[in-house]
């Protein structure tokens, strides 16, 4: 059943995300929800589901985007572009506070925010983030966002044999933080093995390795038990419990 529909007329809808609510908490029937989208402008808007209009419209990306998420806590915006730049931004004022450069040139595949694991890293704030790009690379950054801060924390490149021209071709780079095994993140994508890779921000090093029938194309983690779920070319969907 079709509950709402929002249309922006000559662009497409490259991306989406719900806002988070308060942690373990369900929305109440008569609260707000709403919904942020990415478009092929490199527009951001914001939806009000339960009132069913757009609520903030920005402009943080030159280019189309391709990832976009909030904050853990929902205060912030997340979005990545086809020109690899990562832009943060203010739900509530519509401003853009940091713009990122570093994956610049390769499209940004992943986004993905978490709570800050056991205070450490060495890193000041409450948040841990991710951002994955198609040319296998992987940045870790800790956030404090009521400072407006960003600190490097981790920069990941998985080699791969040389591969078909253009990265479009390719599978793409993925990458989130697992659930169940804290500092902890797990990556597929186009490399010398078709595999997912368990890697220790700790360590600083792969900790395992899980082999793939194929290269992954999709992958979501289970918040509650150690199960990975891996989509495939040819409509193949993968459920593995995680070593």
């Amino acid at each position: 059943e079709l509950l709402v529909q929002f249309q922006v007329l000559n662009q497409s809808c490259q991306c989406l995300a719900w806002k988070p609510g308060p942690a373990g908490v369900w929305p109440c029937p008569g609260e707000s929800q709403h919904v942020v989208a990415g478009y092929s402008d490199g527009t951001v808007r914001v939806f009000s589901v339960s009132r069913t209009e757009m609520e903030l419209k920005m402009h943080p990306h030159a280019a189309a985007l391709t990832a976009i998420t909030y904050s853990t806590d929902g205060e912030m915006i997340l979005s990545g572009g086809k020109d690899g730049t990562v832009a943060v931004s203010s739900p509530r004022t519509g401003m853009t506070i940091h713009v990122l450069a570093d994956h610049k040139g390769s499209p940004i595949t992943a986004l993905q925010c978490t709570r800050k694991q056991y205070h450490d890293f060495g890193a000041e704030g409450g948040e841990l983030w991710l951002a994955a790009s198609s040319d296998r690379r992987v940045s870790v950054w800790a956030s404090d966002w009521p400072r407006d801060k960003c600190e490097l924390l981790d920069w990941l490149s998985f080699p791969a044999p040389a591969g078909p021209e253009g990265l479009d071709s390719l599978p793409p780079s993925l990458a989130a933080f697992c659930p169940w095994e804290h500092g902890v993140l797990v990556y597929v994508g186009f490399g010398l093995q078709e595999e997912a890779l368990f890697y220790s921000l700790r360590r600083k090093q792969v900790l395992r390795k899980i082999s793939l029938p194929a290269f992954a194309m999709s992958l979501s983690l289970s918040p509650a038990a150690p199960f990975m779920a891996i989509g495939f070319g040819g409509r193949t969907l993968l459920l593995a419990r995680a070593p």
